[in-house]
């Protein structure tokens, strides 16, 4: 029961055909499942012994064709926007630079940038009343 595809290419008959599972019984007891070809009937001894049919997985695309990672900001830029510093104050309604007192947008930039300190998980639930 672990193969999901029913295709085989039967060794009795060579026919590319389905394998029919069917129960089998002692009593009302399930002792097993028997493995027979639905085009001839060959009765396979156990699942192992079925010739199951592969999948074959094309590809179109190679590894050459993939996009290369896009950098957006240069090395010194990444990580200053105000975002990251510690005077961005966020509100529902707002974003704000605490220092400058004006409306800032979390990407841009700005020469007094500061990094803010990164707080831990229980702090923030803390600070969140969690």
């Amino acid at each position: 029961m672990s193969k999901i595809t029913v295709e085989i290419i039967c060794s009795a008959c060579g026919a590319d055909t389905f394998v029919r599972r069917e129960p089998e019984y002692d009593g009302f007891v399930k002792k097993g499942e028997k493995f027979i070809c639905a085009s001839c009937g060959h009765r396979f001894p156990s699942e192992a012994d079925v010739p199951y049919k592969q999948k074959k997985t094309m590809s179109i695309f190679s590894e050459a064709d993939k996009f290369k990672k896009v950098e957006i900001f240069k090395s010194d830029e990444q990580g200053r926007n105000c975002r990251y510093c510690k005077h961005y104050v966020v509100n529902p309604f707002t974003q704000r630079c605490g220092l400058h007192n004006r409306l800032v947008q979390a990407t841009d930039l700005c020469d007094k940038f500061e990094k803010a300190e990164e707080k831990k998980k229980e702090e923030i639930d803390k600070e969140e009343g969690l």
